[in-house]
């Protein structure tokens, strides 16, 4: 596989000293996805004052951690600008962590404006209810959205991304944050042994998965965004290293994908990357015009 045919155009440019900051700040892995996705919304709700919210995966996948998964953190982050939020999880106790979770929100704050929110809960295979849902719960075309596939390994079927990809008919896409399983890809694909093939075209959407174990670390994950520009029609699609152990120089466990069509968004997540566990900043902190330039 020719290197060169993957090399893409670059983040924004202080993502590699972004990249470093990262590393240094944050000695677990699991935590710093969830902190990343919910500093990159914070950010973006400051812009929006709405959103809408979809989490494929929804639950903890950490149960020694409860505070450190991204659908929580995204619901009690301040302000509380998003206003519907949809969680899918298969796991039965996870789902049970849900409800809890949901039910344990402080009622709206009328003195603050809130705007009143729905949290809604998917019992069952993402794959096979995201389709339903957009159905039932239409999303705008001025309306913000978002949706995160927290995948382990293969559980998000491609056929769902172009479910969420093509839903809305109009203004930007739902933007997705997709987690690519680096750190144990390889060791993944060979410890298949029953149904490999179909399993692997349902994940990756056709045979093409063979290219992938011929690349690996940036490239691939260059390789993999590319399939977001090219075939879900994203304008902006880059990835993001997770690493094992950042204080350590340790190995990327996952590559966050992040895709979308507004044009600040990719300067928001280099933001967010580099700042993924600093104190929180003021609303008032934030000069998103002079992001924007």
């Amino acid at each position: 596989m020719n290197d060169e045919k993957f090399l893409f155009e670059l983040p924004p440019a202080n993502l590699k000293i972004a990249e470093q900051k990262f590393r240094e700040r944050n000695p677990i892995w699991t935590g710093c996805k969830a902190k990343l996705i919910e500093r990159y919304l914070y950010y973006f709700v400051q812009i929006t004052h709405n959103g809408i919210y979809f989490d494929g995966f929804a639950g903890p996948q950490e149960t020694d951690k409860p505070d450190m998964w991204a659908a929580k953190l995204v619901i009690e982050s301040r302000p509380r600008w998003f206003r519907k939020f949809h969680l899918f999880e298969l796991a039965d106790s996870s789902v049970e962590l849900l409800k809890q979770m949901r039910d344990s929100q402080p009622p709206r704050d009328k003195v603050k404006k809130e705007p009143k929110r729905t949290i809604d809960i998917h019992p069952g295979d993402f794959n096979k209810n995201i389709s339903a849902v957009l159905q039932a719960h239409p999303v705008g075309d001025k309306e913000a959205s978002f949706c995160l596939l927290d995948q382990r390994t293969f559980e998000c079927d491609w056929k769902s991304l172009k479910t969420v990809a093509t839903h809305k008919k109009g203004g930007n896409k739902i933007e997705i944050f997709y987690f690519f399983p680096e750190g144990w890809f390889n060791r993944a694909v060979a410890a298949l042994k029953i149904d490999k093939e179909e399993k692997l075209k349902r994940w990756w959407g056709n045979t093409g998965w063979h290219e992938l174990l011929k690349t690996s670390g940036s490239v691939r994950a260059q390789y993999v965004a590319d399939r977001f520009r090219t075939e879900l029609k994203y304008k902006y699609s880059y990835p993001f290293p997770i690493y094992e152990k950042p204080d350590e120089g340790g190995k990327i466990m996952y590559y966050m994908i992040h895709a979308s069509d507004h044009d600040d968004a990719s300067k928001l997540m280099s933001r967010a990357y580099s700042k993924a566990l600093d104190i929180k900043e003021a609303p008032e902190q934030l000069d998103f015009l002079h992001l924007a330039k």
